[in-house]
């Protein structure tokens, strides 16, 4: 059940420190269920906004625009510090709100991020019309492609052949790769938490060691036999890593 304040639409479900996710180019907030599910047992509060990706005018259809919605967005609940996690170009969006807006920050976690690998964003969607072109790639995000059921294909091939949503999916594609962060990322103090898919095939895992090695705060965890989306396809292992690095961060 999505909650609808002003121009806010969001999941929001228990209390305490404030977990916001943000999703992906072709994700849906239930992405998340796993998250969603667990972390309000522990004493956090769980906030997924849906983020403006196809809603925004054409010139605001970037990350910096995105990461300035998502500070809006904390102001707008008035959390004072918030804990972001982010997949895939949800987490390129959260690594740069926390360049921009340090002080919200309380800490930061990616996985399967773009940010710092071209191609996480560009080769993957724009051929529109062929469903089993489609049904491949989505398939290849995952470890396991049963993971990619029909109902998320059928997502994916609708965005690609809506002519709108492809001009705007290739427009976040070619600002994500505009906004490559590789200079930003050795001055961000925001402890950050960076968990990965070892057999992630859509930004390898040897960018998630070049964000560890970029990142000054930054602890980095594997999970075996896992794709692009960690939080779907092993979110049992996901949350238990996440769990733990939050107390060990004292977050």
């Amino acid at each position: 059940m999505l909650k609808k304040e002003g121009k806010y639409r969001y999941f929001e479900a228990g209390e305490g420190t404030p977990i916001i996710i943000l999703h992906g180019l072709m994700g849906g907030l239930s992405n998340f269920d796993g998250v969603a599910d667990f972390f309000p047992k522990h004493g956090y509060k769980v906030v997924i906004p849906e983020l403006p990706l196809y809603t925004n005018n054409i010139l605001k259809t970037n990350v910096k625009a995105f990461s300035k919605f998502v500070k809006d967005f904390i102001t707008f609940k008035d959390f004072d510090k918030v804990i972001l996690l982010g997949n895939s170009l949800g987490g390129h969006i959260a690594l740069y709100h926390t360049k921009m807006y340090p002080e919200k920050m309380a800490g930061l976690v990616i996985t399967g991020s773009s940010g710092l690998y071209e191609s996480a964003m560009g080769e993957s969607y724009p051929k529109r019309g062929d469903y089993e072109y489609i049904k491949k790639k989505a398939e290849d995000v995952f470890y396991d492609p049963k993971v990619a059921t029909k109902e998320i294909v059928d997502d994916v091939y609708a965005t690609v052949n809506d002519r709108i949503k492809l001009l705007k999916t290739l427009t976040i594609a070619k600002s994500a790769i505009r906004h490559n962060m590789a200079k930003d990322l050795p001055k961000m103090q925001t402890p950050t938490c960076i968990i990965w898919g070892r057999n992630d095939i859509v930004t390898p895992p040897d960018v998630a060691e070049e964000f560890k090695r970029l990142l000054p705060n930054s602890d980095l965890y594997w999970i075996e036999k896992c794709g692009h989306a960690a939080m779907m396809e092993r979110p049992d292992e996901f949350n238990q890593l996440m769990l733990e690095w939050l107390k060990k961060s004292n977050l």
